[in-house]
């Protein structure tokens, strides 16, 4: 009976995630309403690149991962947006007593990026964000496309050749 309970049990994480993996290929993004850095209603649904890729990317403060991530980005960001009309999006997921913290740290960096905040973390949650930094790539509908977690040194490399691809019209797969 434990043996086919853990099989049963097996199967539908197994199904969950592979439904979840494949889910993530070609999907809008969901309707959820967060802040800029100065504290206005951003509604993500109204992110848009006039037809062009972007890249949004999930981080936080105490994340040294996504902080190098960002600031790695953040050194040819200039000629990517150059070469390919790009655009990123930081999400922060800083909760309500750190979000003070954000637009200093963004100013200190240097991030010529859109900063958004999720203190609630409602889009985090409605993008299924378990793990920081996690990057995404919309296409030029805005639908996701590709996904990825963590970061090394070199993955910014891959990230542009996804957005490169885009462009061309070829598949990222």
């Amino acid at each position: 009976m434990k043996k086919a309970l853990f099989l049963s049990l097996l199967l539908a994480v197994s199904i969950g995630l592979f439904a979840q993996e494949s889910g993530a290929k070609q999907t809008k993004i969901p309707s959820v309403n967060i802040k800029t850095l100065d504290g206005k209603a951003f509604n993500t649904a109204n992110l848009t690149n006039d037809g062009k890729p972007i890249i949004l990317s999930f981080w936080a403060l105490w994340c040294k991962p996504c902080i190098n991530e960002l600031t790695t980005i953040a050194d040819v960001y200039d000629d990517w947006v150059e070469e390919t009309g790009v655009k990123l999006v930081a999400v922060s997921i800083d909760d309500a007593r750190s979000t003070s913290k954000v637009g200093p740290l963004v100013n200190g960096k240097g991030w010529e990026y859109e900063v958004l905040l999720d203190a609630n973390g409602d889009f985090k949650r409605a993008m299924n964000v378990n793990m920081i930094p996690h990057t995404f790539l919309l296409n030029g509908n805005g639908e996701v496309v590709w996904q990825h977690t963590s970061f090394s040194e070199g993955s910014e490399l891959q990230l542009i050749e996804m957005v490169r691809k885009l462009n061309r019209g070829e598949s990222i797969e």
